[in-house]
């Protein structure tokens, strides 16, 4: 599925890495780089780099918390905004293509599973993250 998507979304000068950043934002724009890593899943050092990727194509936009000096928030430039129009039908696409021939019962099914699944994991990593937190304090 994400080879088929990053086929589907390369033509608009997206790259799959940014495909998950660019989601998270059009839900929720102005995250901090932190939060973005939490939301997506990736090390902060992944995320940066995705981020400045994304600035340097005028995706995104970098701003410094007034506040508090050391957090920095990414917004959607205009163009980000824009792309959610082309992509999010093409993501859409991907996901009838994956689940033709599927009835809308297993469909269901599917999405149940895999939402535990998803649990599951995150349930694991949050407990990694604190002992690993809690180790290195």
């Amino acid at each position: 599925m994400q080879r088929f998507l990053q086929l589907k979304v390369e033509p608009f000068g997206i790259s799959l890495g940014m495909w998950y950043f660019l989601r998270v934002l059009w839900s929720e724009d102005g995250l901090t780089q932190r939060e973005l890593s939490r939301r997506v899943g990736t090390m902060e050092p992944t995320t940066m780099n995705a981020i400045l990727n994304m600035e340097k194509s005028g995706l995104v936009r970098r701003v410094r918390d007034k506040t508090d000096r050391r957090r920095i928030h990414v917004h959607l430039t205009a163009k980000g905004s824009r792309l959610r129009n082309d992509l999010i039908p093409l993501a859409k696409d991907v996901v009838a293509v994956a689940s033709s021939g599927l009835t809308p019962a297993e469909i269901k099914q599917l999405l149940e599973y895999l939402s535990e699944i998803q649990k599951n994991l995150q349930a694991n990593v949050s407990q990694m993250e604190e002992a690993r937190a809690y180790i290195f304090e």
